[in-house]
């Protein structure tokens, strides 16, 4: 759970509003937000009795990926370069003038897109 938290807080900029144990199932909840509180919530949960986390194919994905606005790619793409993030698609634009875009990993490797609006 550390290292998620500390994951979406450092390179995405998101708030922890909060964790939580939850002995029933042997978990902890994590919540995060933007800074300024507007957006989604994103929850967390590590279920400690499960012993691996398995990332189907993608092309066998269900859910395909989350995706969070950053302010500067170059620099956000910069940084978790430095950090070993894993960054499946280098920033590129779907359209000229358009959205910058690229494809990360996180600790657990889940895709995200990344997307510098324009």
């Amino acid at each position: 759970m550390d290292r998620s938290v500390d994951f979406y807080t450092k390179f995405l900029g998101l708030k922890l509003l909060g964790r939580h144990e939850i002995p029933q199932n042997n978990a902890e909840i994590a919540f995060l937000q933007d800074p300024e509180g507007k957006g989604a919530r994103l929850e967390l949960t590590l279920y400690r009795d499960q012993k691996k986390f398995i990332q189907a194919e993608y092309e066998d994905r269900v859910f395909d990926h989350l995706a969070f606005e950053v302010k500067n790619m170059r620099k956000t793409i910069s940084m978790m370069r430095k950090e070993g993030i894993t960054i499946t698609d280098e920033p590129y634009q779907l359209s000229p003038g358009g959205s910058l875009i690229a494809f990360i990993e996180d600790p657990d490797g889940t895709l995200i897109e990344l997307i510098e609006s324009k």
